[in-house]
């Protein structure tokens, strides 16, 4: 891996990483989507690098939290996100190796569509969602998952809809996405489709993910959670746009 690539793309997991610490969503959204546009990797091989870092991001940002954790409801969207992960794998698997350009077009229609929705998200509900409702948006996170390893966009909108405190809202999400990382990684690798380069790359973005989600847990933005959430929005429609103008 030359250094022209390597350096980018620490700085853009780095820069991700934060922004998840503090949001409990983005990571996804942002490397898969600054990654493919600078064309520094292919989209499969950020897919496996995100599972890793997600993990790492996770185990941090939970650790010591677990008491605010809705066990419960992250049990409900998991049980709906698991075997659609695969159904997203399988597609990746396709639309890699036969219409990688196609697959870059959806990845920036669904950051953009992802960005404006949860900008756009209604007031939050005045008492939770059923498990029902958790696990269909659970199957299509996982979906997403398996193609873009980026289940953020309709966990966002569900969760920042519960009446649930701001803190249980970030560790549920985070939680899910650690879980969802554990379960794809596993799943490519069954398939035979994890490589030494994958590996060596997710460790060297190691070091990086642990400190920025310390920073982001001791050191916040001085913004309002609306705000920061603004920013992140904003950086997302922008990423799509770019993504889309690219391939048009």
């Amino acid at each position: 891996m030359e250094l022209t690539t390597l350096l980018p793309f620490v700085a853009i997991i780095a820069f991700a990483t934060y922004v998840q610490t503090v949001t409990g969503f983005a990571l996804g959204m942002i490397v898969m989507g600054a990654v493919t546009t600078f064309d520094l990797v292919p989209i499969a091989f950020t897919s496996v690098v995100i599972s890793a870092v997600t993990f790492v991001n996770g185990l941090v940002a939970v650790k010591g939290n677990v008491q605010a954790l809705d066990i419960k409801r992250v049990m409900f969207t998991c049980a709906g996100m698991f075997p659609a992960i695969l159904v997203g794998l399988l597609l990746l698997d396709y639309m890699s190796a036969e219409f990688n350009h196609v697959l870059q077009l959806l990845l920036g229609a669904t950051i953009i569509g992802a960005g404006l929705m949860i900008m756009l998200k209604p007031d939050p509900l005045k008492e939770p969602s059923s498990p029902i409702v958790f696990g269909t948006s659970g199957t299509a996170a996982g979906v997403m998952a398996g193609l873009f390893s980026m289940a953020g966009p309709p966990l966002v909108y569900l969760f920042y809809r519960q009446p649930f405190e701001l803190k249980t809202i970030r560790l549920c999400l985070v939680s899910i996405f650690l879980l969802s990382a554990v379960m794809r990684t596993g799943m490519v690798g069954a398939q035979g489709g994890l490589t030494m380069e994958m590996g060596i790359f997710s460790v060297l973005c190691i070091p990086m993910v642990t400190i920025f989600t310390w920073i982001g847990k001791k050191y916040p933005p001085p913004l309002s959670n609306n705000n920061m959430r603004r920013f992140a929005f904003f950086l997302l429609i922008l990423i799509g746009i770019s993504l889309i103008l690219k391939n048009l």
